[in-house]
């Protein structure tokens, strides 16, 4: 395939990033077998590639690579069943899927992207397993990509994969959404990969980019869509409005550039006050539902607090340094920890949230996290510490796997050493 299929190949990796999870959906629903249904998808995706350079990008990619998806099924259980000698068995095969036409494809039987994360989210997986079964079936993130989110190495997110994959095929566990207590009883898990899936979108961690939109809106678009499902739990309302009020920042996230853009240097006015008020209106909802508040609630109301401030300088720092007390308790998180930490320091001073960062650094689960480095330099920037401030942004860097991260990280370590200088 020559220079001139670039934009091609450009192309089909987009309709890739869009559609994957909806096919990958679609097959687990028709053959009832996730390992199969992610070769399905594959063996499309590759078809995709030998073709549409030549024919062109269908006007409806994700139905033709569903269709092909459906064909290569429908031929590999005639030859089993040819094996088999069982007649009868081809005509059913054939029977059941010839049924499934592109309208049928297309049509609102249910949404298959929603199937596909109650199923990850079965109770018969672990905690570690579901989360990361999720982020690779309907994120589509690399095994390392994962391991950074879960601030893990990618051998154990590749065995948490493969056992949680056997464990449903093992369990025989059906491929449908649940109802009444069953469904009721996996919203926790299943809110707490959506939560990973939206934060993947806004904080990509891997890549060229630093938002991830196709995630983001599909994360909400799944909130949306579980908050009608239990109208009554006040957690998805929260989860729902934390999506809403953090996306609302999305173009202001971003220069000309495809640089970040910190929060205290964004553009209030393109933020998007649409969705700033459905993420309002989803927070009183959970806050009408429960008290005390949840821990997505508890992010939600954060993220209130930023919302309704009309300029960097009028933020409630004091309620929100309040606010992550409570969820601190509640979580025991020590990214929860860091995160408060720049609270604290924006409400009593570089030197207080300084304190919390050091006392965090011999943590575990954050010893590889680049954020550390990066909360730690820019309040040594603060307090005048510009050598320090330097070194931290610089170690910060060569942590990150985002290369717009990385390029804001250099130039503020730069900043640093030009401050030194003068």
């Amino acid at each position: 395939m020559g220079d001139a299929a670039a934009p091609t190949r450009d192309a089909i990796e987009a309709v890739w990033r869009i559609e994957s999870a909806r096919l990958l959906g679609g097959l687990v629903r028709l053959v009832r077998d996730v390992d199969r249904a992610e070769d399905l998808a594959q063996e499309a995706l590759v078809a995709a590639l030998e073709r549409w350079p030549e024919s062109g990008i269908p006007d409806n990619p994700g139905a033709w690579l569903m269709t092909t998806a459906r064909h290569r099924a429908v031929d590999e259980g005639r030859r089993r069943a040819m094996m088999r000698a069982k007649h009868g068995e081809i005509e059913r095969t054939a029977d059941a899927w010839a049924t499934l036409d592109d309208e049928a494809i297309d049509a609102p039987t249910g949404d298959d992207v929603l199937r596909l994360v109650l199923v990850a989210c079965h109770p018969v997986l672990s905690k570690e397993s579901r989360a990361a079964l999720t982020l690779r079936l309907v994120a589509g993130l690399t095994t390392s990509e994962i391991a950074r989110a879960f601030l893990t190495t990618e051998p154990t997110i590749a065995q948490r994969i493969v056992r949680a994959k056997r464990t449903l095929a093992e369990a025989k566990v059906p491929f449908e959404v649940p109802t009444g207590a069953e469904l009721r009883a996996r919203i926790p898990q299943t809110l707490e990969v959506l939560y990973l899936l939206f934060n993947e979108g806004y904080a990509a961690t891997a890549g060229e980019e630093v938002l991830r939109h196709d995630l983001c809106e599909e994360a909400m678009r799944l909130g949306r869509i579980l908050v009608a499902l239990v109208p009554h739990e006040a957690e998805a309302h929260g989860l729902l409005a934390l999506m809403e009020l953090q996306a609302s920042r999305s173009r202001a996230r971003v220069g000309p550039l495809g640089e970040p853009v910190l929060l205290a240097d964004q553009d209030r006015a393109t933020w998007d006050r649409l969705l700033v008020n459905r993420g309002l209106a989803a927070l009183a909802r959970a806050e009408t539902l429960a008290r005390p508040l949840g821990p997505y609630a508890l992010q939600a109301a954060i993220a209130a607090c930023h919302a309704v401030a009309t300029r960097f300088e009028d933020t409630d720092w004091r309620r929100i340094v309040a606010l992550y007390d409570a969820l601190v308790e509640s979580t025991g998180s020590p990214v929860v920890e860091l995160n408060r930490a720049v609270a604290v320091a924006m409400a009593f001073g570089p030197a207080e949230g300084l304190a919390i960062v050091d006392d965090l650094a011999d943590e575990p689960a954050l010893r590889d996290y680049h954020l550390v480095r990066a909360v730690r330099a820019d309040l040594l920037a603060r307090l005048g510490r510009g050598a320090e401030a330097r070194a931290a942004f610089e170690a910060a860097a060569a942590m990150t796997s985002n290369a717009r991260e990385r390029e804001l990280l250099l130039s503020r370590a730069a900043r640093c050493h030009d401050d030194a200088s003068s």
